[in-house]
């Protein structure tokens, strides 16, 4: 139960934090045309989660409740689309380029069909 009030914690503080850099982004761009603040919170997300994981690699950076708290909480409530980008990076630095492959398409379908679903059961 400690762990699931700990990655609850830090999910609160990444969805607020998202929502703050989304609104610097918006201020900073302008328009929303495109969604350049999403685009900026996934690509931060995915750095970030990409750096620490790797880095965390090589040294005990964290223990497990810390990497509880950021990895699941603070990066999953920032974006999810941080753990998709390390979890592929993870499938082809494991020899599983097809897998890393299929991970992708199989996000992208699923996640803009049930994107698209979601719209129009709504309506």
């Amino acid at each position: 139960m400690l762990n699931a009030i700990i990655v609850g914690a830090g999910g609160f503080v990444g969805s607020v934090l998202r929502y703050l850099v989304g609104i610097g982004v918006n201020r900073l761009t302008g328009h929303h045309i495109f969604p350049v603040a999403t685009l900026t919170v996934n690509v931060v997300g995915c750095f970030v989660i990409g750096a620490l994981g790797g880095y965390m690699l090589t040294r005990d950076l964290l223990g497990d409740q810390a990497r509880l708290f950021v990895m699941v909480g603070v990066l999953g409530g920032f974006t999810t689309f941080s753990t998709f980008g390390n979890e592929t990076v993870h499938l082809v630095k494991s020899s599983q380029p097809g897998s890393a492959l299929l991970y992708v398409v199989l996000h992208l379908v699923l996640g803009l069909g049930a994107a698209w679903w979601g719209h129009h059961l709504v309506k």
